[in-house]
């Protein structure tokens, strides 16, 4: 050590809390609990909240209160806000990248985003129509969004999977609360949520055990849909089909998906209601 030299102690590294996202904003689990977050090699990386019940109530709130105003959103504006997503997602690629999400899953959740944008503006024309009736009458028939929708994640891939089970429920006007296992990931997309247009309680984000919320998801009578693409246990799977029985939700069961295939219409139209109205011709 030369003269004048200071010795200095090693630094501690700052662990990052990966917070909730729900209403548009990032609070703490209310229970106060955290769990930490392990990387690829198993090393300690973050901190991460984790969600209870009451933040799952939180967020049937925030997305029902935000159903009416994104529900009622023109099909142009729609994909306005979801391709700025894809816009804002593009500019952080490196991010994601950095949490040990491969380049070509950013890319294809960047276009999967794009795609999703695209059809908001053309699903009613595909879905509804004008229906042929034995009388002076127009019938017509369009689809509008069931409400809130819960989606359990999938855990792999965990980028491309969970842009693929947001991004079709917000198409269609619907709004969605997350249950994920990769907080990283899943937080930092909200990052990108809630500077990309995206009004408060349309997506929230609730990182924990699927085992201990979706429970309460499956069986709350303001939660109009359930996905259980990321559900893994079959016992749980079953149990979370029949707690939404009790208030007739509607439910895409858990399923292997190639993420990377063409999704097709399935995942937008699983949670459209059809509405039909009969009107009288002029003379």
């Amino acid at each position: 050590m030369t003269a004048g030299a200071v010795a200095t102690a090693p630094r501690l590294a700052v662990r990052k809390t990966y917070k909730l996202f729900i209403g548009g904003t990032f609070p703490r689990s209310e229970s106060g609990r955290t769990y930490v977050v392990a990387d690829s090699k198993g090393q300690f990386v973050a901190n991460a909240a984790q969600a209870s019940r009451k933040d799952a109530r939180d967020a049937v709130l925030a997305a029902r209160a935000a159903f009416g105003k994104w529900s009622g959103a023109t099909a142009y504006n729609k994909g306005q806000v979801i391709y700025r997503i894809a816009e804002m997602l593009e500019g952080r690629r490196d991010e994601f990248t950095s949490l040990e999400v491969p380049a070509s899953e950013v890319d294809e959740a960047i276009d999967r985003l794009v795609w999703y944008a695209g059809w908001t503006d053309k699903l009613a024309q595909v879905v509804g129509g004008a229906n042929p009736v034995a009388g002076p009458y127009f019938n017509i028939s369009s689809p509008e969004p069931s409400g809130v929708v819960a989606v359990v994640a999938p855990s792999q891939p965990t980028l491309l999977g969970l842009v693929s089970v947001i991004a079709p429920a917000m198409a269609t006007g619907n709004t969605v609360i997350v249950i994920t296992d990769a907080p990283r990931v899943a937080i930092t997309l909200a990052e990108v949520l809630a500077t990309s247009d995206v009004p408060g309680g349309v997506v929230n984000i609730l990182t924990g055990s699927a085992a201990e919320i979706a429970p309460w998801l499956a069986s709350h009578s303001d939660v109009n849909g359930l996905d259980l693409t990321g559900v893994t246990d079959a016992k749980l799977a079953l149990e979370l089909e029949q707690a939404a029985a009790e208030t007739l939700k509607r439910v895409r069961r858990p399923a292997a998906v190639d993420w990377s295939a063409d999704p097709g219409l399935a995942p937008m139209t699983a949670y459209l209601e059809t509405k039909t109205v009969w009107h009288p011709k002029g003379m």
